[in-house]
């Protein structure tokens, strides 16, 4: 069970590193994305929350770093916390727990760009579900749930596994 949850979570880990890569190293792909969630120009016409839209291109830009270094934190984190349970492995379960401390804020600062960032401020906030091209609570919602079910698996204690 224990190499189960560590392979897991390095699977997390490579998971958010790519992305984080993938935004910084082609930082225009989902940049385009970003700029027109916050500009909320795709949203219904008649929409009444249209005040709430950022158009300043500097904003935009610190919106997108800021996630872009969220995905970076988590993706380290979870590395240090698979690291960290690798080499605990072996050792009794109160220390193996103790080695998942960085896994599970890594999980958590994922949870927290992708549900409260993405669905509640992206989704709901600037009304990214009324948007038929720029709508990514689909992607976000699967990311949410990889990372709920692993904190899950990780945050049960390992006779509760056994029975």
């Amino acid at each position: 069970m224990r190499l189960s949850r560590i392979l897991l979570l390095a699977a997390i880990a490579l998971w958010l590193a790519l992305v984080a890569f993938g935004n910084i190293t082609d930082y225009g792909s989902n940049w385009v994305f970003v700029q027109h969630v916050l500009a909320m120009d795709s949203i219904f016409p008649d929409a009444s929350i249209h005040y709430r839209a950022i158009h300043s291109l500097l904003l935009q830009h610190i919106a997108y770093v800021l996630i872009i270094g969220a995905e970076s934190v988590a993706a380290l984190l979870c590395w240090i916390g698979a690291w960290r349970m690798w080499r605990a492995r072996r050792a009794p379960a109160s220390t193996f727990r103790r080695a998942r401390r960085f896994a599970i804020y890594g999980l958590t600062v994922g949870l927290l760009l992708w549900l409260g960032g993405f669905m509640a401020v992206g989704g709901e906030w600037f009304g990214m579900w009324m948007s038929p091209q720029w709508n990514g609570l689909v992607s976000a919602f699967r990311f949410v749930v990889v990372l709920l079910l692993a904190l899950v698996c990780l945050g049960q204690h390992e006779d509760e596994l056994d029975d």
